[in-house]
């Protein structure tokens, strides 16, 4: 009787939670009613802040000179250089690269075959000659020059770093922390600071690249160091091998696995980023989708989009089949073909070097201007068929939610929105949420672009709605049934592969520039990774346990939402913290199609000189939400795994 006076009290004292944020935000939307449109801290699109223009004038003192940084850029720009003059631009005072496109398809196919199988060799063959048949030949080995640049310095610096950590305890937990930063950050925050250190350039761009695509070789090299079974470094070390022995002989070789995969995650990072570092003049095919996608040019923008969708193919399916190809020294047959192919590599590359029609990629056989006249006609016949549908579904949602959301926000008192962010971050994720959101949003008010951060926000939160309802539903089925699965993942991991600036280019045709196409482009981008990580927790919770509720009659709606759903909290909490972050990336790219706010803030920082500093606040704005987010939905998560812990067994009703 005690026990049950007991928890009568408590339920008393502490009102379900869902009933406290709904009170408070019933209070926010009242309080708008009254306040609406006083400190909304809004600033006009030319308009800045005594913030912007310092940080603008630093960057004029900054790029008055520096024997260190212009160092480092010189030397980053010369490996470029180098690179393109290999295999993209004219250079040595020739017409054509150092070696023409045949040559290049020839080493590439061998490549791949030789670390891969002869059908990821004939992939990469196809794809390549594809690339040029596009027209983009040139365009594409800018990009993979880039990429492979940026590349090679992000393994530089990455695979030492995920070594380290692998071996010192101490290391890995900075790292962690670090590393889990670093990939909560959308593409564009990376782009305006490294610009203020090293001006607008392949240079940059590089830089930008590899710091953005470093992080997946150092985790995964820690953690594949850190997963080598401790019988197999202790017998090692019994036979007396010395630490560097054990590194070389052990711990490497147990975690090649591992580390390639690593490698291709950074493969598949540089080669997104590379494309979105076209605004800060990286050329490639990057430069060509930024082109369109200004003048609107659906036709061209979806050219090249197929392109980068086709590099990404080649690139993720060399690596992969690199990383699944058998660690085995090779038999006598095997060296005598790679041998042979080798000196047919080679004579092509000679082929490339001597006549013009395999140095340079025949123009007679274009049909890039027939894809983009394709595509374009598409694109008017979906408008003219499905444009009444589709731009009132844009209009529907936008006037029916996203623009109360966003009234909400904007007009709104700062503090006020302030205060109900905060209140929410406790009630989900106690101190732990509430501190790093009071922090961020001071912060946020202290760069000046609070407006445009609110609408920001605002696409974020619906966006990540849909992508969270979605992901549960494909998550569930997938996670339940392994044929579903087998046919959805292939499309999942190839929606991973794809660079932001891809999404962008279908919804542009079917919604035109809106706030909603940032939206539509958001959801698509984030639900694969949301749809994964609900499935393999599903697919975790243990088979006795839904026996179990099987065997007393459950029905199939019950053993998911009475068993599986709860079980598997931890994986659907880590999906709607990992579907926010991909949503925040995407509705930043989203700028660059009629989203505006910090998106385009940034964007405009780049062209605009004097809006260079207001730019660079928009960046550390992203930041800023991002962090903000993450923290929240990581507190909510913590929170939500100490309270199912601790009540399970003190339910006595």
């Amino acid at each position: 009787m005690a026990s049950i006076t007991g928890n009568i009290e408590i339920l008393v004292r502490k009102p379900r939670r869902g009933v406290i944020v709904g009170v408070l935000l019933v209070v926010w939307v009242a309080a708008w009613f009254v306040l609406k449109g006083i400190n909304t801290l809004a600033l006009g699109g030319q308009e800045t802040t005594g913030l912007h223009r310092w940080l603008t004038d630093q960057r004029d003192f900054l790029g008055g000179g520096n024997a260190f940084l212009d160092a480092i850029r010189v030397a980053v720009d010369q490996l470029v250089i180098l690179l393109q003059a290999v295999i993209a631009q004219p250079s040595y005072g020739r017409p054509v690269p150092v070696v023409g496109w045949l040559g290049v398809v020839a080493v590439a196919a061998y490549l791949a075959w030789a670390f891969g199988n002869w059908k990821v060799a004939v992939l990469t063959a196809a794809g390549l000659t594809f690339l040029g048949l596009q027209g983009l030949w040139q365009q594409s080995m800018d990009t993979l020059s880039l990429t492979i640049a940026a590349v090679l310095l992000a393994l530089l610096v990455g695979i030492p770093l995920g070594i380290w950590a692998g071996l010192s305890n101490r290391v890995f937990k900075v790292a962690t922390l670090i590393l889990d930063l670093m990939q909560t950050l959308p593409t564009f925050v990376y782009l305006a600071p490294l610009t203020l250190f090293f001006a607008i350039g392949p240079a940059a761009a590089t830089i930008a690249t590899l710091i953005y695509a470093s992080p997946p070789v150092i985790r995964l090299t820690a953690h594949a160091i850190r997963s080598v079974p401790r019988e197999s470094v202790e017998a090692a070390r019994s036979l007396g091998s010395s630490g560097g022995q054990t590194l070389l002989k052990v711990l490497l070789p147990m975690s090649r696995s591992t580390v390639v995969v690593g490698i291709n995650q950074t493969i598949m990072a540089a080669l997104s980023m590379v494309t979105v570092a076209a605004l800060i003049d990286a050329p490639g095919l990057g430069q060509t989708v930024l082109k369109a996608l200004q003048t609107l040019d659906v036709g061209v923008a979806f050219n090249a989009g197929l392109a980068i969708v086709v590099l990404a193919i080649v690139l993720d399916r060399v690596t992969t089949a690199a990383g699944d190809r058998p660690w085995r020294t090779a038999s006598l047959r095997r060296k005598v073909l790679l041998g042979a192919g080798a000196v047919a590599a080679l004579v092509a590359v000679w082929f490339s070097r001597t006549y013009l029609w395999a140095a340079e990629f025949p123009t007679g056989a274009n049909i890039g201007s027939k894809i983009a006249v394709a595509a374009t006609d598409v694109t008017t016949w979906v408008q003219d068929v499905f444009g009444g549908f589709t731009y009132g579904v844009r209009d529907a949602v936008t006037k029916g939610v996203l623009n109360p959301l966003e009234a909400l926000l904007t007009e709104s008192p700062w503090w006020l929105v302030a205060v109900v962010i905060v209140a929410l971050a406790g009630l989900l994720g106690s101190w732990r949420g509430a501190v790093p959101a009071a922090v961020c949003l001071g912060l946020l008010v202290a760069t000046g672009v609070w407006h445009d951060s609110m609408v920001t926000l605002a696409s974020t939160l619906l966006a990540t709605v849909v992508v969270v309802a979605v992901g549960l539903v494909l998550g569930v089925w997938t996670g339940r049934n392994h044929r579903a699965d087998s046919w959805l993942r292939p499309v999942l991991d190839a929606g991973q592969t794809m660079p932001p600036f891809v999404y962008l280019v279908p919804f542009l045709a079917l919604f035109g520039t809106s706030r909603f196409t940032a939206i539509a482009a958001a959801v698509v981008f984030a639900v694969p990774v949301t749809t994964k990580i609900v499935a393999d927790g599903i697919r975790a919770v243990p088979v006795a346990t839904v026996e179990a509720a099987n065997s007393v009659g459950s029905s199939t709606w019950q053993v998911i939402s009475k068993v599986q759903l709860p079980v598997a909290r931890r994986a659907i909490t880590l999906a709607i913290n990992q579907g926010l972050i991909y949503v925040l990336s995407m509705v930043v790219v989203g700028g660059l199609v009629g989203a505006g706010a910090l998106g385009y803030d940034v964007a405009a920082g780049f062209a605009q000189s004097e809006l260079y500093g207001k730019g660079l606040a928009a960046g550390l704005a992203i930041v800023l939400l991002g962090v903000m987010l993450d923290r929240i939905t990581q507190a909510a998560a913590a929170r939500t795994r100490k309270y199912k812990g601790s009540s399970r067994g003190d339910n006595l009703w």
